[in-house]
């Protein structure tokens, strides 16, 4: 089936139920569905789009970009979302490495038009979101073909829909593949692993970029009649979070641990009526144990994780609201991301590839149809992804005896000081339960006398001022010494990625900025374990 057909589907069920919700406007079922067929006819009559052909979207959440992802599809082209955030020369890049024949770009980026414009000569055609003179508007295009149909083009298994950008975190973005069939499962697989039981009666609040894993959740919410309710601005607004939650009594919620965090620490928490929740769902990095008892605290017993990565859309383990305890106990499995999603394994290999034995570190690997095709037009990288069939996540972990994965961390983020391996991750776990922490970043450095040492960034808690002094004293005999970080610097804020996470390499850049890489002469001495 092709995946635009849940839009159709939900307008035959709910012609005048709500669909989408953003500021004020509101579009129901039927709506929705003509101007996506509306769009769908444009590109396959005014501009020639065929099947296969990639069509690159530069835009902010609005509705226009949620239609552009079925229309796509629709048309039976590839949809091609960049991060809006990226700079003009980035999106020119992506156009370029997907092959792309059209844009559409929303009318407060004319930079990245005209990038693109520029960097490909073989690009078609360029439409607008909003009033730009760089193409026709979105809007005016939806009017003028109303009542037009688009072609049926038949899709199978195996026909790429999406082009699902790498965040780039080593190197230049990757465009993984993914298809129809796959996508189909991975709406199957999250509404059965995530949020089972939904209904027209639901509605799901977005509040991350449509261009990756919210707009993977957003294809789920269709499938089943979902109202999809964006927040009204471009920032992140917490209070404005909560009152659409209250208003539209808001089910589900697809975030990031440093979004869900910045929730659950917010006076509105309080003000506003949230009892509707059920899924609060967070991904794209483990959550902090402290983190997840505040979010139990404020939420209840609500929040559910997935791991996964955009290579496998999300779809390799979950751990579900059950399994989120509000307390330490011995009966309580701290720091694991759950077990396989429903359709997946998950083998932890050494650098040979074999399995290894439960309780032993090393490489996450899965296999399953929730894994894309593969690379686009990157034969080396797709080797070096793909080994006997199971994809190389790049991530480092365990699992335990009944099956429960805990992530150590990515294999980049490993650094080896006097020849012993050190995880940053469980350091960072220690480091966020002194109460005067909130955030926090362990990284390898250069070091003459230990190859490399950690160095820890943090950010201050609310009204606290911890130092140097009093962290080194707080962590130690909590960990092997060789673990301990050799530094503690403290940062009023932690660079994030467009998706809210903490990203090792921007850390790093803004040490290597802040010219704060060299250890200092007086740095405490080391001892062995």
């Amino acid at each position: 089936m092709n995946l635009s057909r849940f839009v159709t589907q939900a307008a035959r069920r709910e012609p005048g139920g709500v669909a989408f919700v953003w500021g004020e406007l509101e579009l129901s079922w039927a709506e929705l569905d003509a101007r996506v067929e509306a769009m769908a006819a444009a590109l396959q009559g005014r501009f020639g789009v065929a099947k296969g052909e990639r069509v690159l979207v530069q835009s902010q959440n609005c509705n226009q970009m949620f239609e552009a992802m079925f229309a796509c599809f629709r048309a039976g082209a590839v949809y091609v979302p960049t991060n809006f955030r990226q700079t003009p020369d980035e999106v020119a890049y992506l156009a370029q490495a997907s092959g792309a024949s059209g844009l559409i770009c929303n009318a407060s980026f004319p930079a990245h038009a005209a990038a693109v414009a520029a960097a490909c000569p073989d690009l078609r055609f360029t439409i607008a979101i909003g009033e730009a003179d760089f193409g026709p508007d979105w809007d005016a295009l939806a009017a003028e073909h109303r009542g037009a149909h688009a072609a049926e083009v038949p899709v199978f298994r195996d026909d790429p829909c999406w082009f699902f950008f790498t965040s780039g975190t080593t190197g230049r973005p990757k465009a993984a593949v993914l298809t129809h069939g796959q996508m189909a499962f991975v709406v199957n697989n999250h509404l059965c692993d995530l949020m089972p039981g939904l209904t027209s009666a639901d509605a799901s609040l977005v509040v991350a970029p449509l261009s990756h894993g919210a707009g993977v959740h957003a294809l789920t919410q269709v499938a089943k009649g979902v109202k999809t309710v964006l927040l009204p601005g471009e920032r992140f607004d917490v209070e404005a979070a909560f009152r659409l939650i209250e208003r539209w009594r808001v089910s589900t919620i697809f975030t990031v641990p440093t979004i869900l965090k910045l929730l659950v620490e917010h006076e509105a928490a309080g003000r506003f009526d949230h009892s509707s929740l059920r899924s609060v769902i967070y991904a794209g990095a483990p959550m902090y144990r402290e983190d997840q008892k505040r979010a139990l605290k404020v939420l209840g017993p609500k929040i559910v994780q997935y791991f996964g990565l955009g290579e496998v859309t999300g779809a390799i383990t979950v751990l579900p609201a059950a399994l989120h305890a509000a307390e330490d106990g011995e009966d309580v499995k701290l720091g694991t991301c759950g077990v396989e999603r429903t359709g997946m394994e998950v083998s932890i290999q050494d650098d040979a590839g074999s399995a290894v034995q439960p309780g032993k570190t090393g490489e996450i690997c899965v296999i399953g149809p929730a894994v894309f095709a593969g690379y686009y037009d990157n034969p080396e990288a797709n080797a070096k992804a793909f080994r006997n069939g199971w994809f190389r996540t790049g991530d480092l972990g365990h699992l335990d005896a009944q099956g429960f994965l805990f992530i150590t961390g990515r294999a980049s983020d490993m650094y080896i000081s006097g020849g012993s391996n050190v995880y940053p991750r469980e350091i960072e776990e220690k480091i966020l339960t002194h109460p005067g922490v909130g955030e926090v970043a362990v990284l390898g450095v250069p070091d003459p006398l230990w190859g490399e040492v950690g160095i820890a960034v943090c950010v201050a808690a609310a009204g606290a001022s911890p130092t140097e002094a009093e962290l080194a004293a707080f962590l130690d005999g909590k960990m092997a010494r060789y673990k301990l970080p050799k530094r503690f610097l403290f940062w009023d804020a932690l660079p994030k990625s467009a998706y809210g996470k903490i990203t090792k390499k921007m850390v790093r850049e803004e040490l290597e900025r802040r010219g704060d890489l060299g250890a200092p002469g007086d740095a405490p001495a080391r001892r062995s374990a």
